[in-house]
């Protein structure tokens, strides 16, 4: 499991449920366990008093072979667009989920 800080967990858990396709484990109010109906992914919301400060120091990877209509699928429901990065072989978008917890989306091209 990976457990992401922020102030609202249960406003943010709508973003990452929406996003990666969980659904809400176990809500401990101040604490919710997301996990993945197919028994893959759990990720955890932690309530923290304050907001995300600098870059994370551990953050998400998703790959994808439709990296432009992923990007735009999470912006659509409330991520923003930050970067894009591009090297031979691999390119990657790095956004921010509502709370400002950078993420990226990648593929090979």
């Amino acid at each position: 499991m990976v457990t992401i800080d922020c102030t609202d967990p249960q406003r943010l858990s709508g973003f990452w449920i929406e996003a990666l396709g969980l659904r809400v484990g176990a809500d401990y109010g101040e604490f919710l366990f997301l996990t993945d109906p197919e028994g893959g992914v759990q990720l955890g919301l932690q309530h923290v008093p304050e907001p995300r400060g600098g870059k994370n120091r551990l953050h998400l990877d998703l790959v994808t072979e439709d990296r432009a209509g992923e990007v735009a699928r999470l912006v659509s429901i409330g991520a923003t667009e930050l970067t894009e990065h591009e090297m031979p072989g691999l390119s990657w978008t790095v956004l921010a989920d509502p709370e400002g917890n950078q993420f990226c989306v990648g593929g090979e091209h």
